[in-house]
């Protein structure tokens, strides 16, 4: 597979970089995450078009920055050359487009397949020698939510005081930017000198940490021989059921750890390694590698605030996000460009 998925990659090339990326979108998920068709006994109408294309066409929204489903399908309507040639780099023909409705729609179901979509190019990048996941990071961020704020005391009594507020969003606090109502994008990443997503989930922006590491470690990326040792986190990681789920995953959770005149002799053991010249050096990837990968993912998809409203449309928004920077890094790798991750704000034009 991946000698025909490279050949397929210099023909594509010569095409313009988003209908690349289109078609690289179909190669990668038909041959590693296959559709899931709709069940035959199942409730509802079956989908008239596939995941892929309708992620293909959600794909162009963000490229573009069309702001609503609407723009989306105007774009995708209008008959000009390049359009055209869009348009059927998402697997659509001119005759058969989907409505605005349906853009609406498949939005709100589609994120679980995403997440599938975002592992699945983490493990190709492992398994493409691309990446070493011998040390991970993980970390989140909040996320503005769009429109106007709800206050506490109204939420308490349930009451929206106004229209133009996203009633799914809830109030979360960060010690870098205090109290925000919002989403919390949360993600696990490399640390070498190529750094990108492995794994990533979106909550509301009131969910620790903690309660989302088991989901984002439930699919990491290994081979026989590059496995992981190390997964570094900030002090909001620190809780001994997930050094115990690391140890069972087959790496060890590094947190910083400080040492108290209590503490006991198992956690001695974490403030011992954590302070020792290995765990600084470690420890000090995180620094080079999740903070500055998020904050640059933020900064080219402009995804704060999130351009939508209502948990199933900002996580199918900002996961679309991690994978399209997933894909355009991937691309930028097997095409040999020096610095692929520093390439992508000039690949989208921002």
């Amino acid at each position: 597979m991946k000698e025909i998925l490279s050949r397929r990659l210099e023909v594509i090339n010569s095409s313009s970089i988003l209908i690349s990326i289109l078609i690289l979108i179909g190669l990668i998920t038909f041959s590693d995450n296959p559709i899931k068709k709709h069940p035959r006994n199942s409730r509802g109408r079956p989908y008239v078009y596939s995941t892929t294309i309708i992620l293909r066409c959600f794909i162009v929204r963000i490229w573009f920055r069309l702001d609503s489903n609407r723009a989306l399908h105007h774009y995708l309507s209008i008959d000009l050359s390049y359009n055209r040639k869009v348009m059927r780099a998402c697997g659509l023909s001119e005759s058969h487009l989907p409505s605005r409705r349906t853009f609406d729609r498949r939005l709100k179901t589609i994120s679980i397949n995403i997440k599938e979509r975002i592992s699945t190019m983490g493990h190709l990048f492992v398994s493409d020698g691309i990446i070493n996941p011998h040390i991970l990071a993980t970390d989140s961020t909040l996320i503005k939510a769009k429109g106007h704020v709800w206050h506490k005391s109204s939420m308490d009594k349930g009451i929206v005081p106004r229209s133009g507020i996203d009633t799914d969003a809830r109030w979360g606090f960060s010690h870098t930017k205090g109290w925000l109502f919002g989403y919390k994008l949360h993600m696990i990443s490399s640390t070498g000198s190529i750094v990108v997503p492995l794994s990533a989930d979106i909550t509301t922006a009131n969910v620790q940490d903690n309660l989302v590491y088991r989901v984002l470690t439930s699919s990491l990326p290994s081979t026989t021989l590059k496995k992981t040792h190390y997964m570094i986190a900030d002090p909001g990681y620190d809780d001994q059921n997930l050094y115990d789920l690391s140890t069972r995953l087959g790496f060890h959770l590094v947190c910083t750890v400080r040492r108290y005149r209590t503490t006991s002799e198992e956690r001695l053991n974490l403030v011992d390694f954590y302070e020792s010249a290995l765990g600084q050096v470690i420890y000090s990837k995180r620094g080079t590698s999740i903070e500055p990968l998020i904050e640059h993912i933020k900064s080219i998809f402009r995804i704060v605030p999130v351009p939508v409203k209502g948990y199933d449309k900002v996580c199918s928004i900002v996961l679309l996000s991690i994978l399209l920077y997933q894909i355009l890094v991937y691309f930028n790798c097997k095409m040999k460009k020096n610095n692929p991750k520093r390439a992508i704000k000039h690949m989208i034009g921002c």
